[in-house]
């Protein structure tokens, strides 16, 4: 018996088509990160740009990217729908309150509590945050690798380990902007410049090395169990 034969077993995904997967992640990248960063730095070290101003020029980009994935898959890619929302908050909190320097560490703290509490509250939609980025990253952005990754859905364990990621990367972010606002009234300005870009970094390097090895976890145990089925199956007939 085969391993597509065995009821509740996990397809497996199709070949990746290389060429799809680069432009994509070269256009993610570009647009996503460094063009967002550059025209940030260019804007305000150069031109004297404020805040929010170079933030919502360097935004621009991300609002581009959804364009071209738009009108390249002809489909909205809902990576790049958080990415806008997550610009718009950012955008939001900046606006908010003084503008000292305390100020800013705490609404960097904010923006990542916002992003952990989106997180958590996308366990009462129909799918959780976590589904769409590990399509993102689990594909190359093709109609038969987005239909694989959709269609992996009905298998309860891959809801499960969906769920339980959302889940941690929520609860880690709303924690880690709990401490990062208490540690900012706590020690002085010039440790927590220092400071807090490490437990920025730290947090999501931890949280991205969890991910991947709790993934792997979960289908080793799901391809266990469907094997124990299979055997369970063959030595019934």
């Amino acid at each position: 018996m085969s391993t597509a034969s065995v009821p509740g077993t996990r397809p497996e995904p199709p070949a990746r088509s290389g060429s799809a997967a680069a432009i994509g992640w070269v256009l993610t990248i570009l647009l996503n990160v460094v063009a967002p960063i550059l025209t940030y730095n260019t804007l305000r070290d150069d031109h004297g740009w404020s805040e929010f101003a170079a933030l919502l020029a360097g935004s621009v980009w991300p609002v581009l990217d959804t364009a071209v994935m738009a009108a390249w898959r002809r489909k909205l890619d809902e990576f790049a729908i958080v990415t806008l929302v997550f610009i718009v908050i950012t955008a939001v909190v900046s606006l908010v309150g003084a503008h000292s320097a305390r100020a800013l560490l705490i609404k960097d703290s904010g923006v990542t509590g916002l992003f952990g509490l989106l997180c958590l509250a996308t366990l009462l939609a129909p799918r959780p945050l976590m589904f769409y980025f590990g399509r993102k990253f689990a594909t190359d952005g093709t109609p038969a690798s987005t239909a694989w990754w959709n269609g992996l859905w009905q298998f309860e364990g891959f809801r499960r380990t969906m769920i339980v990621m959302t889940t941690v990367w929520g609860v880690a972010y709303v924690a880690e902007a709990g401490v990062r606002i208490a540690l900012a009234y706590t020690l002085d300005t010039d440790t927590m410049v220092t400071l807090s870009p490490f437990m920025i970094y730290g947090v999501l390097g931890a949280l991205a090395l969890w991910t991947m090895r709790y993934g792997k976890r979960s289908r080793a145990q799901g391809e266990a169990r469907a094997a124990a089925a299979a055997g369970a199956g063959g030595s019934a007939s």
